[in-house]
């Protein structure tokens, strides 16, 4: 009885150190990834609706594929991305995404 009461009470205490853990990885930022394929349908939205001119989207095109291979480089050593690389990354995509704002906004249609 006592074996079982232990049982109970370690269980309980692995699910009482686990939530928080879940609950922390479930708040993290969205993957360099996903960001890029959120900033790609933005830059098709806004050719689709005329927002953006075909110059603009193939500027914008030209700077994800930029990252993307900067991504791929930081990558090639096997290891993945340290924490510089990942947050350089970030930040051209931040900067990226303030341009695909600027650009669908400013007032040229197609």
């Amino acid at each position: 009885m006592k074996i079982a009461g232990l049982c109970l009470a370690i269980g309980l205490a692995v699910c009482a150190l686990a939530a928080p853990v879940t609950a922390f990885a479930q708040n993290r930022r969205p993957s360099i990834n996903r960001i890029e394929h959120r900033q790609q349908a933005r830059i098709r939205q806004g050719v689709r609706s005329g927002e953006l001119t075909r110059a603009e989207a193939a500027r914008l095109k030209s700077e994800q594929a930029r990252i993307r291979q900067q991504e791929r480089i930081n990558r090639a050593d096997g290891r993945g991305l340290n924490l510089r690389e990942r947050r350089r990354l970030n930040q051209d995509q931040r900067q990226a995404s303030r341009h695909i704002y600027r650009q669908t906004h400013d007032q040229q249609v197609q």
